[in-house]
């Protein structure tokens, strides 16, 4: 009996020695193997950023130039290098600049029920931000002061550089504060919808998709293929889901589902981090200029303004009803008249 006892303790000894050797063998490929993973996602990520370059040089003669029209109103899409990538963006109309920078996951086409109307009395620059659409899309660089450099030396290039309306929603609306903080006597007025830099602690914790998005390499994985699934939730989320279309999605996924397009997209996120160092220097000194914020309904409502307040001097906004997040296009009527009278005003 005594000597079962002392084979079955060494058995049990053995057993504990082999599972404590499993683990940690386990442990090791797994470490390595997310290890060989991420550099793989990095190396990706430099190839990207150099076939996003060489096409988008390839395409720039293509749409350079290339007149379109929307209600009659014509348009063109260009492009510049700005701040070592190249910039796609749309201009049209005539009179002071109106800029206007999309979310995400958007670009400058989300501003197309509301061009005309702003054409008429001013001339819309409409650029794709770094990364996104038809531009570049380099592997650093989505933080709010270097996407405001881009557009900065953009307007500079086409002589509007100085007294421009400002417009940025979501991820856009934080390119547009740090380019009215950091040139304030460049803007004449800033109107930010749907995206409070900062964003609210609570607002971040409700929303499963910002922790999801700032997680390094797994996104880009798991939405690899699945582009307009994934997407197409997002869309969904409008009070009315009608009011972005199929073709409108169409627009949308084809543009993400390029090389490098959702990953950049996921950068804006993960800059979230830099934003909000850059921002607490920012407001040491409030915006001097007027500034509008608009919220949907059934979206941050009020967060946008309560935000901004920490941030500008004048500050001033609604909620618009009937709308979710993406107000350009859920109430393009709203939008047109409450920039016509705050640009007037």
């Amino acid at each position: 009996m005594i000597g079962n006892n002392l084979n079955l303790k060494k058995c049990a000894s053995l057993s504990q020695q082999n599972a404590v050797l499993t683990v940690i063998v386990l442990a090791a490929i797994t470490t390595s193997t997310l290890f060989i993973f991420h550099q793989q996602c990095l190396a990706q990520g430099q190839q990207l950023q150099s076939q996003s370059d060489r096409t988008t040089s390839d395409t720039k003669n293509s749409i350079e130039d290339l007149s379109f029209e929307i209600d009659n109103v014509t348009f063109s899409h260009q492009t510049a290098s700005v701040n070592g990538i190249q910039m796609h963006y749309v201009i049209g109309g005539h009179g002071d600049p109106v800029v206007l920078l999309h979310g995400w996951p958007q670009t400058w086409y989300e501003w197309h029920h509301i061009m005309p109307a702003l054409a008429k009395n001013y001339t819309v620059v409409a650029p794709d931000l770094r990364g996104l659409g038809d531009s570049s899309k380099p592997v650093t660089g989505y933080d709010g002061n270097t996407t405001a450099e881009d557009i900065y030396q953009l307007l500079s290039q086409l002589g509007f550089d100085k007294k421009i309306y400002l417009v940025g929603h979501d991820v856009g609306a934080q390119t547009a504060y740090s380019y009215a903080a950091i040139h304030p006597d460049n803007v004449s007025k800033l109107v930010t919808l749907e995206g409070p830099p900062p964003f609210p602690p609570e607002i971040e914790e409700s929303l499963w998709w910002f922790g999801f998005h700032k997680t390094p390499d797994i996104p880009e994985v798991l939405t690899a293929g699945k582009e307009r699934e994934y997407l197409s939730w997002f869309y969904g989320l409008a009070y009315n889901p009608e009011a972005i279309a199929d073709a409108d999605i169409d627009k949308y996924v084809s543009s993400y589902s390029a090389p490098g397009g959702m990953r950049a997209g996921f950068e804006y996120y993960r800059a979230f981090p830099i934003n909000e160092e850059q921002n607490k220097v920012h407001a040491n000194v409030k915006l001097p200029i007027p500034v509008l914020t608009l919220g949907g309904e059934y979206s941050l409502g009020n967060s946008s303004l309560i935000s901004m307040k920490s941030l500008a001097k004048d500050v001033r906004g609604t909620i618009v009803p009937f709308s979710g997040h993406w107000i350009p296009e859920e109430r393009p009527d709203f939008l047109i008249n409450e920039l016509a009278k705050f640009f007037n005003d």
